[in-house]
């Protein structure tokens, strides 16, 4: 097996995350996986179900869907949330894009599963909102409350490190309007800690987030990183962007997952039944909560002028929704009942091979979509199917089925992974 050091960045690349899933694929092509079956033969069916859902929101205009972000849960109920914001700013484009990459990064960290009962109520309305919805525009409010800046007078929509460091233990709490009998949000402890770990890793790493002279660290600063590495074209590859958010936010993952030579390598795990001899060993890469940032952090970069290349290397989202389309539409079948009522840790091997089988037949569903609809993928890419899609198909199917609308599949999340 290759040495710890270039494990360690394989398994941090993006196409480790394609090519480790497509290895618990192969296995189940043959039908050698110990929790998962996969039915080949609802693949199109499935693919057919996604374009139904993606057709009744975008009707006649596929290649018009907006890429899958945390933009769209901003949009909830109130399309103008965020325009209505930027207008009062007065600021050039280069610090508008600074401070939506600061709400978006921290939204993001802030988007894991909320379970089934939690609702926020929008100030100044009448309106709840529930699940990814409602954590985006709650998390918008503490954006645009000052609550992620040191200095809320004179800089409130801003995110630094000194303010997330200092973040109190019920700020999160508090700002969610969470009551632990009435209404209760899943993880709740684990997102606020992981806001200050986020600050200690924009702190940490002066070389992506410590922007112009005189600046305070913020994620927004990203801007400037990555502006200084355009082309003439002002063209950047994808994996620039990715190694600022797989490095500069290597220390936000919690102690307990995967070590290895010494680094916490975040939202990879490990399958016992994979061969040790080859390139990945063990173990499985998603960065799937990476994935979903860096799909939300390209809007504001493309609306400041960069041009953003090479996303193909990107994957479909290993989370319940996707995964909970597929085992629900009878793409994956477990192989043991106590698999749809027992509860899981997202370390335990039903978990892992659920999420890797999900990277892989998603590729395979995004094939026959644009098989289907005539469509090349640089005009109907990936990420555009996602949010068509197969995530909204995941929910829309889950309600169908269970009147809590929770996925198939019971994970114990600790606010961090899904």
């Amino acid at each position: 097996m290759t040495c710890d050091a270039d494990l360690v960045t394989y398994l941090r690349s993006l196409p480790s995350v394609r090519e480790t899933c497509q290895r618990v694929y192969a296995l189940a092509k043959e039908d050698r996986l110990p929790h998962f079956r996969v039915d080949q033969d609802k693949i199109p069916q499935a693919a057919d179900y996604v374009i139904e859902v993606i057709r009744e929101s975008y009707p006649g205009n596929e290649a018009g869907v907006p890429f899958h972000s945390r933009w769209r849960h901003f949009e909830t109920g109130n399309p103008e949330r965020v325009p209505e914001l930027t207008a009062t700013w007065t600021c050039d484009a280069k610090e508008k894009a600074r401070r939506l990459i600061d709400l978006a990064l921290v939204s993001v960290l802030l988007d894991a599963g909320a379970g089934p009962t939690w609702k926020f109520k929008e100030p100044g309305t009448e309106d709840y909102y529930s699940r990814s919805e409602g954590l985006g525009i709650a998390s918008f409010h503490m954006f645009v409350n000052g609550a992620f800046s040191s200095d809320p007078a004179a800089h409130p929509h801003r995110v630094d490190a000194e303010a997330l460091i200092q973040l109190r233990s019920d700020a999160i709490a508090k700002a969610f309007q969470v009551d632990d009998s009435s209404n209760p949000l899943v993880g709740c402890a684990g997102r606020t800690d992981l806001l200050k770990r986020l600050g200690l890793s924009v702190k940490g790493h002066p070389e992506f987030f410590a922007g112009p002279v005189g600046s305070v660290a913020r994620p927004g600063n990203l801007v400037d990183y990555l502006f200084a590495l355009k082309n003439d074209k002002n063209e950047i590859s994808i994996t620039a962007l990715w190694k600022a958010v797989i490095y500069g936010l290597q220390e936000i993952w919690p102690a307990s997952r995967t070590q290895i030579a010494g680094q916490n390598m975040g939202d990879v795990w490990e399958l016992s039944y994979l061969p040790a001899s080859e390139r990945a060993g063990k173990h499985v890469s998603f960065h799937k909560l990476s994935q979903w940032l860096t799909y939300s952090l390209m809007e504001p970069l493309q609306d400041a002028g960069l041009k953003i290349t090479d996303l193909e290397l990107m994957t479909g989202l290993p989370e319940y929704r996707n995964g909970g389309l597929l085992v629900d539409f009878g793409v994956l079948v477990p192989k043991t009942d106590n698999i749809l009522t027992d509860a899981f840790d997202p370390s335990s091997e039903v978990i892992v091979e659920w999420r890797a089988l999900t990277v892989a037949l998603l590729d395979e569903i995004h094939k026959v979509i644009l098989a289907r609809l005539n469509l090349k993928a640089d005009v109907f890419p990936l990420v555009k199917m996602l949010e068509g899609g197969s995530w909204k198909a995941g929910r829309v199917i889950a309600k169908s089925k269970r009147a809590d609308g929770g996925p198939p599949i019971t994970i114990q999340s600790d606010g961090t992974v899904f």
